[in-house]
């Protein structure tokens, strides 16, 4: 597999057809194919005619309502943002920097990049699953970019990267499929017990996710974790008997 193969651009609720398949192009312009999107408003994207010598990247783009899905066995998952409100207590790296770490990651392991829709850009819960942010330096008078041009803009700052730099990789991690089955295991657990109030769960679910995140677990660490999270489910709901 090439490193190409490893990257998966994510739109999140992308509005316009063109702007999706301007996307599709300046992926295939630069050697990536994998195109994942989440609730597009509309469903004709893939006949998009802005999509020229990209048809195919259209073609096998994937649709889903789930975040964690799209995003797959991505270990790391970088949002794009312009970096103001929303994202101000996030990890942040300018472009330059942060495609070298994207494509040093992307020559053993899976990565995402993640672009919000061209209204509202990225929401608390989309840069929720996100490890950092990044965006595209431009004038403060005009911060945001068009969806099919951020998305050219990125893939080409990664693909121009054709050496990687070893100081910047990280060890093997569990991917974002993996992380959302552990808070599914843990939230349940957290309002049993009480520290998750049914009032404040939406904000503490994203607190929480992000909480994962941030653990890194190595991808044996995560099924431990996982495991032990259903034992403890198990006794929770069977007390005073023993294991099976």
């Amino acid at each position: 597999m090439s490193w190409h193969d490893r990257l998966r651009i994510v739109l999140i609720e992308p509005r316009n057809p063109l702007n999706i398949g301007a996307a599709a192009r300046a992926m295939f312009n630069f050697g990536f194919s994998e195109l994942w999107l989440v609730d597009p408003y509309h469903k004709a994207f893939r006949e998009a005619r802005s999509a020229v010598g990209a048809a195919e990247v259209l073609e096998r783009a994937r649709v889903t309502s789930d975040r964690a899905e799209a995003l797959g066995g991505a270990s790391l998952i970088a949002g794009t943002s312009t970096l103001h409100g929303r994202a101000d207590d996030m990890v942040q790296r300018e472009l330059s920097s942060g495609a070298l770490a994207v494509r040093t990651h992307l020559d053993d392991r899976r990565a995402a990049l993640v672009f919000g829709s061209e209204k509202f850009g990225l929401s608390r819960e989309d840069l929720s699953f996100c490890d950092w942010v990044t965006n595209i330096p431009t004038r403060d008078r005009c911060p945001s970019m068009n969806l099919g041009q951020a998305v050219a803009v990125c893939c080409y700052e990664i693909a121009q990267r054709a050496r990687v730099v070893p100081e910047l990789s990280t060890p093997a991690s569990a991917g974002a499929e993996e992380r959302d089955r552990i808070l599914g295991l843990l939230m349940p657990l957290l309002e049993q017990s009480g520290f998750v109030h049914e009032s404040g769960r939406a904000t503490q679910q994203l607190k929480l996710r992000r909480f994962v995140s941030r653990l890194r677990l190595a991808p044996d660490d995560a099924r431990l974790m996982q495991g032990m999270l259903r034992q403890i489910q198990w006794k929770l709901g069977h007390p005073g008997t023993r294991e099976p």
